[in-house]
């Protein structure tokens, strides 16, 4: 039953990407030695339109581990498991991941770009 003003959720975005959760397996020195090669992966994906977005995540309680969340465009879980599996801390074994469907309903952001200096911003 609709209820009036609150938007029915046919008419919502329901763009479905797939969310990459990692969490570290091995020790942050480790890790660190492939970070470069992690960040070109993630900047390849980013530039063939495939990453949506990606970045680290901190827990307000300071003794969980430091997690990481990689947003991709994918038609599939299958499709999302090949894409992880590629990120070179997964492939080395030094990082583990899950993969959730994420449904993108509600949101939005704004860019902002000026002509004079030719700098944008997101927010």
């Amino acid at each position: 039953m609709a209820v009036p003003g609150v938007p029915d959720t046919k008419d919502m975005l329901q763009k479905d990407l797939y969310v990459i959760f990692t969490r570290p397996v091995a020790p942050r020195e480790e890790i660190k030695k492939l970070l470069p090669q992690h960040l070109a992966r993630q900047v390849e994906l980013e530039k063939q339109g495939i990453l949506f977005a990606a970045g680290p995540m901190e827990s307000q309680d300071e003794d969980k581990v430091r997690t990481g969340m990689i947003i991709v465009r994918a038609s599939s879980f299958e499709e999302a498991d090949e894409i992880a599996k590629a990120d070179p801390f997964h492939a080395a074994g030094l990082r583990e991941y899950d993969i959730w469907n994420w449904s993108m309903n509600e949101g939005s952001f704004t860019v902002t770009i000026n002509y004079s200096d030719q700098s944008a911003s997101v927010v």
